[in-house]
């Protein structure tokens, strides 16, 4: 019963997380997603566990699917053809291991998932800072009473 509730708990969190979450926000989360799928494929590779591969793998397919949908070719123009390019890239190399049931393309994915993953972040760090970089100082008000002395 504990663990039941323990478990609806943490999906109700998540949910909340991504219902609040910006568009950037959503991106680290989405790579986030791939990656937790890409070491769970691992790990179940480890242990012959081919249910759990597959479900896995699906998952981190679904996650480099939705990367791709959520890509705009007419504004990101040579970047985002060059992301999509390597988005399909990774899609068959995850399908490639689902189906030969082979480690080495899944640690390549996921290394290729946590490298953008870490662009992105700082990227969308550098963007927030240059935009508060921009914001006009605050001053103090004019008139008024100086009720501090």
């Amino acid at each position: 019963m504990d663990e039941r509730f323990a478990q609806q708990a943490q999906d109700t969190y998540r949910i909340n997380q991504i219902q609040m979450a910006s568009k950037e926000q959503l991106l680290v989360i989405t790579y986030d997603i791939g990656i937790r799928s890409c070491s769970a494929a691992e790990r179940a590779m480890e242990t012959s566990d081919v249910e759990q591969i597959n479900t896995n793998l699906k998952r981190a397919q679904a996650v480099v699917r939705e990367l791709m949908i959520t890509l705009n070719l007419e504004q990101g123009g040579e970047v985002a053809v060059s992301l999509m390019k390597l988005y399909d890239y990774m899609y068959y190399q995850l399908v490639d291991a689902n189906v030969k049931k082979e480690m080495e393309p899944v640690q390549r994915v996921r290394k290729m998932m946590e490298e953008l993953k870490a662009t992105w972040v700082e990227a969308i760090t550098k963007l927030k800072t240059d935009a508060a970089d921009k914001q006009p100082a605050a001053s103090p008000p004019s008139g008024g009473t100086n009720f501090a002395y």
